[in-house]
């Protein structure tokens, strides 16, 4: 099974697919497969935005297909690092995502949204 991992290196998407600052608030739209293998480039865009400390952090899970329990704990890392931790914001999680986050009971702890728009008119 050695070489599996160069078959696969090249269709694995980045998993923050952009950034988006406004007065007042941070959109992190994440995609794919979130998990152990790239957990770390998506801690390092969400604690850089946190250290900016907006006012809302939104977290865009639209294009996310798949999330493990370590890029589950790495969203909960960057709410403790955010200032106001009612301003960070999970919006538009898809099925499998809306289930982990069920099954793992951070939907009781995160304010989750049904899409960034939703997020960004939130009271916080």
């Amino acid at each position: 099974m050695s070489g599996g991992s160069d078959e696969t290196a090249g269709i694995r998407e980045d998993p923050v697919a952009g950034i988006e600052r406004q007065e007042g608030y941070v959109v992190v739209s994440l995609a794919g497969e979130l998990d152990l293998y790239n957990a770390n480039a998506v801690r390092e865009a969400l604690l850089e935005c946190c250290a900016e400390n907006p006012e809302r952090l939104i977290v865009d899970l639209s294009g996310v297909k798949f999330i493990d329990s370590t890029a589950l704990g790495v969203l909960i890392e960057a709410r403790t690092r955010l200032a106001n931790k009612r301003g960070f914001l999970l919006a538009a999680p898809g099925l499998e995502t809306r289930r982990a986050l069920e099954i793992s009971g951070l939907d009781r702890h995160f304010s989750v949204h049904e899409s960034v728009e939703q997020a960004r008119a939130a009271d916080i």
